[in-house]
């Protein structure tokens, strides 16, 4: 049973789907919640789950600092995979390190990377947008892909309207990706995931 390291700085939504798939025959667990802002919604998502919802802040530190603390909460709560559910900071290479990193984001990339992925999507023009779930290296939504989905852009699409319509896709793949790379499905070549299927097939992302 692989124990999960969830990052967090807002109202969790995609960390709720981590904590209710996170049960009965599922290869992992969320062993703790830490934010970088104390008082968001994701750490009562976490204490009512019964998982240690812990705020480590990042202000006034240099970025090696914070990634050493963090790295260090992590550490002490066991953990072996950790997941990025809205964490809003950048993470350098020696927190990355030694441990896959899972992140979720709302845009097919490498499209529309960084912040407002949805709106990104509609200033753009695009017929399609989508959601991306992806391990995480030392550039901004560039690692490996690990699954994605699109969803359709409506005329009378808002940012927040086309966002709100690629949430749940957010979740069903971060749970998806979270079983694979706990189950040890997921090897990384170059750039690429080869991801093992269940059917004793590989499939590539690119």
């Amino acid at each position: 049973m692989k124990r999960v390291g969830v990052l967090v700085s807002g109202r969790g939504s995609n960390l709720q789907a981590l904590l209710d798939a996170c049960t009965g025959d599922f290869p992992a667990r969320v062993a703790c919640v830490v934010s970088n802002i104390a008082g968001v919604y994701a750490l009562e998502r976490a204490t009512l789950a019964g998982v240690p919802a812990l705020v480590c802040s990042h202000r006034g530190k240099e970025r090696s600092a914070y990634d050493a603390e963090l790295r260090a909460i992590l550490e002490a709560n066991g953990v072996d995979i950790v997941c990025l559910a809205g964490f809003m900071r950048v993470l350098g290479p020696g927190f990355l390190a030694g441990w896959p990193v899972i992140n979720v984001h709302p845009a097919l990339l490498p499209a529309f990377p960084g912040l407002h992925g949805a709106g990104q999507a509609l200033a753009y023009g695009v017929t399609q947008a989508g959601a991306t779930v992806h391990l995480v290296d030392e550039g901004t939504d560039t690692g490996p892909i690990l699954g994605q989905a699109t969803v359709p852009v409506l005329d009378d699409d808002t940012e927040d309207s086309l966002a709100a319509r690629i949430l749940p896709f957010e979740h069903r793949l971060f749970v998806q990706a979270l079983r694979q790379v706990a189950e040890g499905r997921v090897e990384v070549v170059g750039r690429r995931a080869r991801i093992a299927l269940r059917t004793g097939e590989e499939r590539w992302m690119r």
